[in-house]
């Protein structure tokens, strides 16, 4: 799992950096609110860990910033000193998941960040995943369209699971080549390009199976549930009997 952290307190930033390496999770820290802005909005993270009083921006505003410009929900946990039940509830209502009162203890912050996370991903430990008529299989890694097996590499089949457990939201091609590619930074982003074109073809992502990989402009790709009503075959239908 991949953490962003917001603290301007260098001691406490590397405690927790150290607590969540200790759980094989990777967390960046960031001491400013514009830079942690930057990093969550342009980056993938799975979760972010915000403290309040950060010396550019109150954390409260930075996560108001995230819930205004971010497409999805990216699961958020305050940790601050700041513990009055005012300030709890002006958290919650910004857009706040958790909150927790400093200093945290280990094992509880780590059962919060997990339980976050699980609420955040419910279909992550299921063998078989449905995605109106696709069906993932993680432990076999295959995929099925209308019951019949597709012939996909493994890199396609990374592609589209992650494309559909993010189904929705904007995935820009940096965060494709993190994510599916291992952090190769030197990797061409027009290898995101052909795979996406290639995979179009191979999953049959078009308004009949109910799903479209939608390109958004200089900033990359969204796989997009389409309903019936969207369909062209539909809208025709219901022209030809007006």
């Amino acid at each position: 799992m991949r953490i962003a952290l917001l603290e301007d307190e260098h001691e406490q930033a590397q405690n927790i950096r150290w607590i969540m390496s200790e759980r094989d999770h990777q967390c960046d820290t960031f001491a400013s609110g514009q830079e942690f802005l930057g990093a969550v909005l342009h980056r993938s993270y799975d979760l972010m860990i915000l403290d309040w009083q950060i010396p550019d921006m109150p954390g409260i505003d930075v996560l108001r910033s995230v819930r205004a410009q971010l497409d999805w929900p990216l699961p958020a946990i305050f940790l601050t000193q700041r513990d009055t039940e005012e300030d709890i509830v002006s958290a919650l209502d910004a857009g706040a998941d958790d909150y927790l009162a400093k200093p945290a203890r280990e094992a509880e912050l780590v059962a919060r960040i997990n339980a976050l996370v699980r609420r955040s991903n419910p279909d992550n430990d299921q063998a078989v995943l449905a995605y109106g008529p696709f069906r993932i299989n993680t432990q076999q890694r295959s995929i099925h369209l209308h019951g019949q097996a597709l012939n996909l590499t493994d890199k396609d089949f990374d592609l589209t699971l992650f494309l559909f457990r993010n189904q929705g939201r904007l995935l820009t091609r940096e965060m494709l080549l993190e994510r599916v590619w291992g952090m190769t930074r030197n990797l061409n982003t027009r290898t995101v390009d052909t795979h996406m074109s290639r995979l179009r073809r191979r999953l049959g992502l078009n308004p009949e199976n109910g799903f479209r990989i939608k390109t958004i402009y200089q900033r990359g790709y969204r796989l997009e549930a389409i309903k019936a009503t969207d369909s062209p075959h539909t809208m025709t239908n219901t022209a030809a009997h007006a």
